[in-house]
């Protein structure tokens, strides 16, 4: 990611929580995402990585339920955003650094989550590769993605394929419900889970 990225990201931090499925400001947004991480997420407690953090607004649904997180964003916006946010709640930590290499140790994590981050990466699959690498032998990872109306994104099919690329078992969740999104949708939306086999 180029400094062109960052200042672009910086710039958007300020209204990045008006969308409903950015700052969940909407209890029922905000009940369906927490409902979504329980689901694929391993029990409380695990260690998370959430890469592409934005301002944190899924690092602290995930503190709140007990696993501690460590978030990395390209953007010092929103990663101050996501400090403010945090404030003095224990098991969180927020770092400026790119999603696809991140500043995060090698086999330290249950969990790797990226939301709508992996579809904009120059090298997805070398991205991957560095996630898995991040796992501790039974973790997994959460990539939550979309092939939009824009015409921006990746299919499931193809995130699919770039996980079994990185050695991993997918399995794919379509998320058609308006409660993720605050609105009704006409495009594809998924979570994809990869584990070790």
């Amino acid at each position: 990611m180029t400094s062109r990225d960052r200042e672009l990201w910086d710039d958007q931090a300020a209204t990045f929580d008006d969308e409903p499925d950015h700052g969940l400001r909407d209890p029922v947004v905000r009940d369906a995402w927490r409902t979504l991480l329980r689901a694929v997420l391993p029990p409380v407690p695990s260690r998370v990585a959430d890469l592409g953090c934005g301002t944190g607004t899924l690092s602290l649904l995930l503190v709140e339920d007990g696993h501690t997180v460590d978030g990395v964003d390209l953007s010092p916006e929103m990663v101050r955003r996501a400090q403010a946010k945090a404030g003095t709640f224990p098991r969180t930590s927020f770092t400026v650094g790119d999603a696809a290499d991140p500043p995060l140790a090698d086999a330290a994590y249950d969990v790797v989550l990226c939301r709508h981050v992996l579809w904009a990466l120059p090298a997805p699959a070398d991205a991957l590769a560095q996630w898995v690498r991040m796992l501790r032998p039974d973790g997994r990872v959460v990539l939550v993605e979309g092939s939009w109306s824009t015409g921006a994104g990746l299919t499931g099919a193809e995130t699919v394929a770039l996980v079994e690329g990185a050695g991993l078992e997918p399995e794919h969740r379509s998320l058609p419900d308006p409660a993720y999104w605050g609105r009704t949708i006409d495009d594809e939306r998924y979570v994809v889970l990869g584990r070790r086999p």
